[in-house]
């Protein structure tokens, strides 16, 4: 089989929610993406094949043909075909895999894989919120679903607290990795890590190209004082990841496409994986999924160097972390979305381009990436630093 390779990835600086980024349309932010990895990778536009872009909310100014749009807001001719995707949380994530399967069949040479979310502008469930105040249809889970799994419906935040509750882990713990998700997205900050990976956008101040929700002052104590979601649980929004707006993309392409256009790649996929499991709890997929995208590969998790594990919810890698015996010290090494923001559909290329600008600037191998995901699925994608 023919091999897939990352030439660029790219990402926007998180905007908190209302924040600095909210004057953005997301069209126009996942525009600003595919330009960039165009003028970093100096690709002729006309020879990209498709753009396949992940959006979780795909209403108001995130719906009709979403990617399209997001092609049409850049400089990419218009010949350029693209695609919408969701498979929520990581839908930019299965982007990355689904151009990753084009390549490797034969079928297409290069592909952007994107991802793009206005949580300020598109609220997120307001797909479905706006439908139930107009008093349309049931909602998204039908009265078969109801009755098979027992549930009227099912939430990230029982889910969340119920894998705290399986894995033993405590308010403290939770809040402890939080507090070292700011503490390290911080460092990585001031350490300018992020600076290959950001693409700066125009703001009303200048230029946006720091993560608006980085609490470098942020103590435990602090943290410790914030309410949670529900009485007698462990998670509250502190330990939790950010309501973001942000795009991100990755450039991937064939060996002949390498040659042909004379790029040089970042990094290579190794291998890919996406696994379903129990709805309900939902969460704790990413540990079934890493299971068998570490099967596939014939790797154990002592021969990966960096992990990238969605922080969701501070239960989710830490959960992870538990199962799988992984070393929390490659964990998240710049921090996580408790820190940086979870844009949604963005989350999966913005997490991969953190990956593969950390292997590189640590002279690293190999990395994997995983994402807890609505329904109980979770994506792995394993790529090794060249």
């Amino acid at each position: 089989m023919a091999e897939a390779y990352i030439v660029e990835a790219v990402r926007t600086a998180g905007g908190k929610r209302n924040g600095r980024l909210a004057g953005w349309h997301p069209a126009d932010m996942g525009g600003a993406v595919l330009d960039s990895l165009v003028a970093r990778t100096g690709i002729d536009p006309a020879a990209i094949e498709d753009v396949i872009l992940g959006c979780v909310t795909q209403a108001g100014e995130q719906g009709f043909a979403f990617a399209r749009n997001a092609v049409l807001a850049s400089s990419l001719p218009e010949t350029v075909p693209a695609v919408t995707i969701d498979r929520q949380c990581g839908s930019s994530q299965q982007a990355v895999q689904f151009a990753a399967q084009a390549v490797m069949s034969g079928t297409q040479d290069v592909v952007i894989a994107a991802g793009a979310e206005s949580m300020s502008r598109v609220p997120m469930f307001s797909n479905i919120a706006l439908h139930e105040k107009a008093g349309i249809g049931t909602g998204p889970v039908s009265g078969r679903i109801r009755e098979r799994y027992g549930v009227a419906a099912f939430s990230q935040f029982s889910g969340a607290e119920a894998l705290a509750r399986k894995y033993g882990l405590a308010r403290e713990t939770l809040d402890r990795f939080a507090l070292e998700s700011h503490r390290r997205a911080a460092a990585a900050t001031e350490a300018g890590a992020f600076e290959r990976e950001i693409v700066p956008l125009a703001v009303a101040d200048g230029l946006h190209r720091t993560d608006e929700g980085i609490r470098a002052d942020a103590t435990l104590e602090g943290i410790a004082a914030v309410k949670l979601l529900q009485e007698g649980g462990v998670i509250s929004a502190a330990n939790a990841s950010q309501i973001c707006d942000g795009a991100s993309a990755a450039l991937v392409v064939s060996e002949a496409a390498l040659k042909r256009h004379g790029l040089t790649p970042l990094a290579r996929i190794v291998t890919l994986a996406v696994t379903a499991g129990d709805p309900v709890i939902m969460l704790e997929e990413p540990i079934a999924a890493t299971r068998r995208a570490l099967d596939k590969a014939g790797m154990r998790i002592g021969d990966i160097d960096l992990y990238e594990v969605n922080e969701a919810f501070a239960s989710v890698p830490l959960a992870w972390l538990r199962a799988l015996d992984a070393d929390p010290d490659r964990l998240n090494v710049n921090g996580g979305a408790i820190a940086l923001g979870h844009p949604l559909g963005a989350s999966g290329t913005k997490l991969l381009a953190t990956l593969v600008h950390a292997l590189k600037a640590r002279g690293l191998r190999y990395g994997l990436q995983t994402m807890c995901e609505g329904g109980g699925i979770a994506n792995v994608t394993i790529v090794e630093a060249l």
